[in-house]
């Protein structure tokens, strides 16, 4: 099967991450993952939701929207609520995976995720962009003394993979997101452990075999994706 923009089936769609893209920002990237572009943007709290007061840990949340005109035709602002809460969901667990809340101190980080450009795995850029945005504010916020040291402890990136008319492929645009028969969604951190594997079977159940090779082919694009990170943040100083 050939695929829509000529690509090889374990091949990453071009992958470009833009830091420091907002001025105003405690630390902030831009990930552009083939047609999806994804802008996301640390903000810093001096509180933490009422559950944690009182403990000296912070937070780490996410917010997730899509701007109207992300995809082809307009989709109203207020439109998909609960696959936005359901999205920002999972990029807020991922990224509390990666960090270390005791050391933030009682203060909360929202990592806003807002869709310029929607093409498929808007989810998983977030991910990816949103961690680069993280140690991006973390490092600064170290360099004004306002954090002791990083507080990230790994790195987390995510991909998508399906299997397309009984291909299996990496990282699916929207034309093979729609039609895939299975497609998961896989969030990892470079020291190769899972955060989380979201997997469904759009028609017939797939097998053991499967999910295997679907596992193994995000894992193959989750590296390339983190050497993307660190070779972004190799600027830094």
């Amino acid at each position: 099967m050939t695929r829509i923009d000529n690509r090889a089936d374990n091949e990453l769609r071009p992958v470009r991450v833009i830091l420091g893209y907002q001025s105003f920002a405690e630390g902030s990237a831009l990930i552009e993952l083939g047609k999806t572009r994804v802008l996301c943007s640390v903000s810093m709290d001096e509180r933490v939701p009422s559950f944690l007061k009182g403990g000296g840990q912070g937070w780490v949340t996410a917010e997730y929207a899509m701007l109207p005109r992300s995809t082809v035709t307009r989709t109203p602002r207020d439109k998909g609520e609960g696959r936005r809460q359901e999205i920002q969901r999972l990029i807020g667990r991922s990224l509390r995976a990666a960090t270390n809340l005791a050391v933030l101190g009682e203060r909360t980080f929202v990592v806003d995720c807002d869709v310029l450009q929607a093409d498929g795995g808007t989810r998983t850029a977030a991910i990816t962009g949103g961690c680069v945005a993280l140690y991006h504010a973390f490092h600064n916020l170290r360099k004004q003394g306002i954090l002791p040291f990083l507080p990230l402890n790994r790195m987390i990136a995510a991909t998508s993979v399906g299997v397309v008319n009984g291909n299996v492929l990496l990282d699916l645009c929207y034309e093979e997101d729609y039609k895939a028969e299975v497609d998961f969604n896989v969030v990892m951190t470079d020291k190769n452990d899972f955060v989380e594997i979201q997997g469904t079977a759009e028609g017939k159940p797939f097998s053991k075999e499967t999910a295997d090779a679907l596992l193994s082919l995000a894992q193959q694009g989750i590296d390339k994706l983190f050497k993307i990170q660190k070779e972004t943040l190799r600027t830094l100083s």
